[in-house]
This record gives structure tokens, C-alpha cells and sequence, in this order.
């Protein structure tokens, strides 16, 4: 048996419907990332896990123990939510020791246990500063080190990194993944960014309208999505019909599925591209342009379809709107998804 296991999971808010029969497993060690957009049920999901929101229907265990019912208390859970929720009149040592303390832990014990945890989440010198006078990024960091300075079975982090910064970010994207992988703690991240899952995770739950839509590592979740949606969320994909995927590919395969090509499959030039085994070949035209960093994202007309190509940010790829392009995609890059 897996470490966490959700077996048949439901849960409604009046006639609402937010969870609809989730089965999902969780291994020990593991970092697991529930992402999706919000109101889909991902949050609600980690609630439940905590004992702070109950279950209509289902089973929950944790270590082979059934917690459904359980008391928060009882858990042994560690939680970070996207709030800082730190005690405004505490500095960073007694905001970190508060739950120790709350254990009846000798001051030895958790002075010695503090300062680990403050050496951890790399605060060494701000053991006085209170809340008020500590950055956005500092702030999570006391609660993380608060989460972890008891070591809890479980850490759950719910969207803790939204309200801050992108270049702070991801330095503690990196921080908790270290952190995480030295202690070996179970954690279930929560976010609605696909890079950040990317970025975070040793699998990813991708979840929609309540329903838990594919299970995978990062890299197959990006490269083999099963469905529309799951296409369309991860890695931004072309998802088109099979009639539309006719119309750019005379003579394609027949398939009653949608197609999904990523951006960055298609490669374009001004030239017809030389014939090659396993590659489709096709005219377009250039509608706009938009600069995603040091990357290109064009908008191109086949036949009246629309596909976004991407390409790296140089000089000698760059292309006027109404120009005509040549563009070829792998055959094996057309994805087929329900």
C-alpha cells in the first residue's frame, strides 16, 4: 500500500460537487504536486487530507492507519498555506518554537531544534526580527522552518509561493525542493503554475472541475498528455480536431481523436524544408508575433486554422507578419488526445 492512499474520495459544499471520486496514491518521500486551475478541487483535496475540511464519501490513509475521521491533531501533518500566518508579536526563534513548545519539549531540546531549522531555511541572523520587518520571501521561510521543526509525517503546502515575486520564487522553489529531499518528508505541493509543477515535482495530479484528469511524472505529463484539457493546461500545446488537422495535413492519417502538437515541435523556415521519413510538411502564413522571453511565439494560418509556433529569440529566425513559412512537425509530435 502506498504511503497516502484517497480511495473514492467525494466531497460536496451544499449541491456543489468540488471532489468527484478521487483515487490517488501517494508514495513516502515523494514530493507530489496537485495542480489545475482554481476551483478545481485541489485545495479542498489537501483540507481534507489535514482534517480541516470532512469527506461526503471515502477513505483516507495515511502509513496504512485509516485518518478519515481523525482529529487534525492526530495526524502528525505539517501545513504552509499562501498566507504567512506567522504570530505578528513573536520574533522568527519564538514563531518556529511555537509548536514545539506546544509538545512540552525541554528549552534544550528546542533551542537546539530551532536553530537547525533557522540554519535550514537559511535565516541565520534574523533570529530576533519580527514578522513586520522581514520580507515576503523571510516570512515564508518561518513558516516553512515552523512546518518542518517538528517533523511531521506529512508537509502540505498550499499555493505558499503565489504571493511572492517570480525571481524570489524560484530561489525558494530550490530551497524547498533541497530542503524536502534532505529530510525525505512526504509533501504535497498545491499550485495552479504548470512551471512551477514542472519545476517542483516527482509526480504530478493534474486535476479539472473536481476530477483528477492524469497522473505522471513531469516529463510524461508534458510530453504524453492523455486529454484536451490536460493538453491545453501543460506545455500550452495546438489542440485542433481531426477535420481541422485534415485540412493543414492532406492525406494524415484518419482519426476520430483531437490532435495536440506543442509549439516548440513545429520548425519553420522560408524555404520548403528537404523530405524526411515521419515528417509532415506545410505552408502558412505569418498572422502576428508575441515575445515570450527568449522565446517567439508566432501565430500562423494553414488553411484558415490558426497554430502557435515557437521559436528561440535570434536574429535570424525572426519573421514579418504576412510572410509565408514553411513548417514541419514530426509525425510522432501529433498526439492524439480524447
Amino acid at each position: 500500500m502506498a504511503y497516502i492512499n484517497f480511495i473514492n474520495i467525494n466531497k460536496y459544499f451544499g449541491e456543489n460537487q468540488v471532489l468527484n471520486n478521487i483515487n490517488l496514491e501517494i508514495e513516502q518521500g515523494q514530493l507530489v504536486t496537485l495542480l489545475g486551475p482554481s476551483g478545481c478541487g485541489k485545495s479542498t483535496l489537501l483540507r481534507c487530507l489535514a482534517g480541516l475540511e470532512s469527506i461526503t464519501d471515502g477513505k483516507i490513509f495515511m502509513d496504512g492507519v485509516d485518518i478519515t475521521t481523525a482529529d487534525p491533531k492526530e495526524r502528525n501533518i505539517g501545513m504552509v498555506f499562501q498566507q504567512y500566518s506567522l504570530f505578528p508579536n513573536m520574533n522568527v526563534t519564538e514563531n518556529i518554537a511555537f509548536g514545539l513548545k506546544m509538545k512540552h519539549m525541554s528549552k534544550t531540546e528546542i533551542a537546539k531544534k530551532v536553530a537547525e531549522a533557522i540554519e535550514m531555511v537559511d535565516l541565520t541572523g534574523k533570529e530576533k526580527a519580527y514578522p513586520s520587518k522581514l520580507s515576503g520571501g523571510q516570512q515564508q521561510r518561518v513558516a516553512l522552518a515552523r512546518a518542518i521543526v517538528t517533523k511531521p509525517k506529512v508537509l502540505l503546502l498550499d499555493e505558499p509561493l503565489s504571493a511572492i515575486d517570480a525571481k524570489l520564487r524560484k530561489s525558494l522553489q530550490t530551497s524547498i525542493r533541497k530542503i524536502q529531499k534532505e529530510l525525505g518528508i512526504t509533501s504535497i505541493f498545491v499550485t495552479h503554475d504548470q512551471d512551477e509543477a514542472m519545476v517542483m515535482s516527482d509526480v504530478i495530479h493534474l486535476f479539472h472541475d473536481g476530477r483528477l484528469e492524469q497522473s505522471d511524472t513531469p516529463i510524461n505529463i508534458y510530453t504524453n498528455p492523455r486529454t484536451k484539457f490536460a493538453a491545453e493546461f501543460i506545455g500550452h500545446y495546438n489542440v485542433i480536431t481531426a477535420e481541422q488537422f485534415q485540412k493543414i495535413i492532406p492525406g494524415a492519417q484518419n482519426t476520430s481523436e483531437n490532435i495536440a502538437i506543442r509549439p516548440e515541435a513545429m520548425e519553420m523556415s522560408l524555404i520548403p524544408f528537404r523530405e524526411r521519413d515521419n515528417f509532415h510538411q506545410f505552408e502558412g502564413k505569418i498572422v502576428s508575433h508575441l515575445s515570450h522571453g527568449n522565446v517567439l511565439r508566432y501565430h500562423v494560418e494553414v488553411n484558415g486554422i490558426i497554430l502557435e509556433a515557437d521559436v528561440l529569440f535570434r536574429s535570424y529566425y525572426l519573421y514579418d507578419n504576412g510572410q509565408k513559412v514553411y513548417i514541419t512537425v514530426e509525425n510522432r509530435n501529433c498526439l492524439m488526445v480524447s
